[in-house]
């Protein structure tokens, strides 16, 4: 079997093993391939099996990969891979789920850290000479604020979401949640709320669900309006669930107060993105997901899922 990754370096940019593969199939791994068509089907030509984490396999792409059997994608989400058209095809893609719920949680409290402790531009400060000249044997730059008795609302309830509740809880917040579907949950400090009570009740909101036709954009105008006056957003699950302007519009206007993510819409994230511009935001470039532990899990994850599909017993299928 010839394995073609289009985009190897997020995972391992050198500091993990594709042995796991290499003992599939002839392996050949891309540490970027891009969005050109053309590029893509140069290089996946005569494979059967395509490994891929943002790199986009569309309808156009599919249809030309004739020898194609599986997609493995990279990843948790797999909205870069057109899921209908390779149903159609009979191929089978497969996603990573589950591999790094701690780290994400982690992450998403760590936003939150920086926005409500201001860490990063008191360390600044300090470093700058700001507190060896201070009058003062302290100062703060920006507000600070406390979180117990703050209500998190969670968007999804997931695992990740699930981690993060633990979290906040905690820290003596009061977490509710939203979900498309009734859940069963045993923790007597958690409450599922319909999502226009989350929104009316939350004085940080956090965004735990996949990016389908259905969220997309789904933190629009009309949601933010009936979001509290100085809400905290957060989003460490996809950029597209935010429409961008209208965030960031309402972040120079001060309906919210901070928004703290790690994904955007477009990534590499584009010098014409509204939230560069905006005021009290926190952005990292997508790396909830990259401590090393994680990956490993990721990658072994990865390689069992084709071992699994070529012994005629694929698992997470997302198709």
């Amino acid at each position: 079997m010839k394995i073609v990754d289009l985009d190897g370096y997020g995972l391992n940019p050198g500091d993990l093993s594709w042995d796991g593969f290499k003992k599939l199939g002839e392996f050949i791994t891309y540490d970027r391939t891009g969005a050109d068509q053309q590029k893509i089907l140069a290089r996946i030509a005569d494979a059967e099996a395509v490994l891929t984490n943002k790199t986009p396999l569309d309808r156009a792409v599919i249809e030309q990969a004739p020898n194609l059997k599986y997609i493995g994608v990279l990843a948790t989400g797999y909205n870069v891979v057109d899921v209908a058209t390779a149903k159609e095809k009979g191929i089978t893609v497969t996603n990573i789920p589950s591999y790094s719920t701690a780290e994400v949680a982690q992450h998403t409290m760590a936003l939150l850290l920086e926005v409500t402790n201001q860490v990063g531009l008191h360390a600044t400060a300090v470093e700058n000479g700001e507190w060896t000249h201070a009058k003062d044997f302290t100062f703060w730059k920006k507000p600070l604020i406390a979180l117990p008795g703050k209500t998190l609302g969670l968007i999804g309830f997931g695992h990740i979401s699930q981690a993060v509740a633990h979290l906040a809880h905690a820290f003596g917040m009061k977490v509710i949640f939203y979900n498309h579907r009734p859940r069963k949950f045993a923790e007597e400090w958690l409450q599922q709320v319909s999502l226009a009570d989350l929104y009316a009740q939350a004085d940080v909101i956090s965004l735990h669900v996949p990016q389908t036709a259905e969220t997309e954009k789904m933190i629009d105008q009309a949601a933010i309006e009936q979001m509290k006056t100085g809400v905290i957003l957060l989003n460490t699950a996809r950029g597209g669930l935010l429409d961008e302007a209208a965030v960031a519009q309402a972040l120079n206007n001060d309906k919210i107060y901070a928004l703290g993510a790690d994904v955007v819409s477009e990534e590499p994230i584009e010098a014409e993105n509204p939230l560069l511009k905006a005021k009290n935001v926190y952005l990292t470039p997508h790396i909830a997901w990259a401590p090393t532990a994680a990956r490993s899990r990721l990658m072994k994850i990865a390689v069992n899922n084709l071992v699994s599909f070529q012994a005629g017993e694929p698992i997470n299928v997302v198709n």
